[in-house]
């Protein structure tokens, strides 16, 4: 097994794919396949729309190789891509209902500071973690409730790590308005956190 020293650089990899080399494609998906896949459950919590958005996000990808700049990191590149079809994939369906990720008994035992040190923690929460963990089950209710634009940057601040800058690239809008929205954000989150945590108790 290659040590990560001597694994390709994916700047490597999409210059051997631009010249054809398809094994490189090949690796690259597989190196990021598994986060961009948790990315887009938490995004998109329609089954059916992550596994077509998964794919599209490749195709393009794919069929975009010859104008990637490769002095630019890729994640960022990725999951911009993959954000603005997720986008799109929303804007086609009229979601009728939010979706029901379960019955959180045990949801007001915990405060929102408790939520959000667990939403800033150092590792990312994957999407499983959070159907399996009652409490952190009802985190997910309250994002998968919220706007679409209060959503997303609270999924790529605290779940993807992303950075003020890369989330401005992600999203094309500026950092100023990545700041504003997140702060936005956060006290939309504690608010309909505090009102379910209130409905629990009742």
């Amino acid at each position: 097994m290659k040590s990560d020293s001597e694994k390709p650089t994916d700047a490597e990899l999409l210059a051997r794919f631009a010249e054809g080399d398809e094994a490189a494609f090949r690796e690259l998906v597989n190196r990021y396949k598994n986060s961009l896949y948790a990315f887009l459950k938490q995004f998109l919590n329609h089954q059916d729309l992550v596994e077509d958005t998964f794919q599209e996000t490749f195709l393009q990808v794919f069929t975009s190789r010859a104008s990637f700049d490769t002095s630019r990191p890729l994640r960022p590149w990725l999951f911009t891509i993959a954000a603005n079809k997720a986008k799109d994939a929303l804007r086609k369906r009229q979601r009728t209902a939010a979706t029901t990720i379960g019955t959180m008994a045990d949801a007001a035992e915990m405060s929102f500071d408790d939520v959000l040190n667990s939403l800033t923690a150092d590792e990312t929460m994957p999407y499983e973690v959070l159907q399996k963990n009652e409490t952190a089950a009802r985190v997910g209710q309250v994002i998968s409730d919220m706007p679409e634009n209060l959503r997303e940057i609270l999924i790529l601040a605290y779940f993807n790590k992303f950075s003020y800058k890369q989330m401005a690239h992600i999203l094309s809008i500026p950092i100023g308005t990545v700041k504003s929205r997140l702060h936005t954000a956060v006290g939309r989150f504690a608010k309909e956190w505090k009102a379910a945590a209130g409905s629990e108790k009742n």
